[in-house]
C-alpha cells in the first residue's frame, strides 16, 4: 500500500473511530459547529448543478481528461474526513475506506468508483478545483455566473485559510485535544498554513 493510502485509510479510521464512540451531545455539537459550512456546501452544490455538471460530468469522468480525478492521490484536509463521517451514511463510509484497502491499477483517483466520487461530502480541494475547460465554458454561457463562481472561491476560504479563526483549524483541535493525531492536520503541521496563524494572531 502506498504512504499516501496508508495515511488517508489510518485517517478515515481515526476519525470514524472516535465518532463511533463520541456520545450523541459531542457527535451533534461537531455537527452544529459544520452548520455554515453546509450551507456553503449546498450552494456550491446547487451552482454546479446549474452551471457545471454537464462540461465536468464528461470532461472528467466520461472522457478522463481531468488533471485532478487522474491523479492517484488528492489533496485531504483532516477536516474534509471529519465533515463527511458526520454527515455520510454508515455504508459510504465501508465503502470509502474498502477502497483504500484495495486501490486500483491506474493512476485515477483511488476515491473514484463507476459511479463517480466515493465521498459523500468531497475534499474541499476538490469540489472547488474547476479545469480551464469548464472555466471556460461557464463564462462563454453565463459571464454573470463565472463572477459568482468567483466569489463562492474567495468564500471557501472563510473556511480553511486561518488567517482567522476557521472551522478547519477548529475541528483539527478537537481531535488533537482528545489525544489524536494525523498528518492530515495541515493547519496544524503545515509550516505555511502555522506561519499564516501566527502572523494572526492564532498561534
Amino acid at each position: 500500500m502506498s504512504t499516501y493510502r496508508q495515511e488517508q485509510l489510518d485517517s478515515q479510521n481515526m476519525v470514524i473511530r472516535y465518532l463511533e464512540r463520541a456520545s450523541e451531545a459531542k457527535r451533534l455539537e461537531l455537527k452544529r459547529l459544520c452548520t455554515d459550512y453546509q450551507g456553503f456546501r449546498e450552494t456550491i452544490r446547487l451552482f454546479q448543478d446549474r452551471h457545471l455538471r454537464a462540461i465536468c460530468t464528461q470532461a472528467c469522468f466520461q472522457d478522463q481528461k481531468s488533471a485532478c480525478c487522474n491523479k492517484d492521490g488528492i489533496i485531504t484536509f483532516f477536516a474534509d474526513l471529519v465533515v463527511n463521517a458526520l454527515f455520510a451514511p454508515p455504508q459510504a463510509l465501508v465503502d470509502l475506506t474498502a477502497t483504500l484497502q484495495t486501490g486500483r491499477d491506474d493512476m485515477k483517483c483511488v476515491y473514484l468508483g463507476p459511479n463517480g466520487c466515493r465521498w459523500h461530502i468531497k475534499p474541499i480541494v476538490c469540489e472547488m478545483f474547476l479545469c480551464d475547460r469548464a472555466l471556460e465554458g461557464m463564462r462563454a454561457a453565463d459571464p454573470e455566473a463565472a463572477a459568482t463562481w468567483n466569489t463562492l472561491a474567495a468564500e471557501a476560504k472563510r473556511f480553511r485559510w486561518p488567517d482567522r479563526p476557521v472551522l478547519f483549524d477548529l475541528l483539527e483541535s478537537r481531535f488533537l485535544a482528545a489525544g489524536l493525531c494525523s498528518p492530515l492536520m495541515y493547519l496544524h503541521n503545515s509550516p505555511g498554513l502555522v506561519r499564516i496563524k501566527r502572523k494572526a494572531g492564532l498561534a
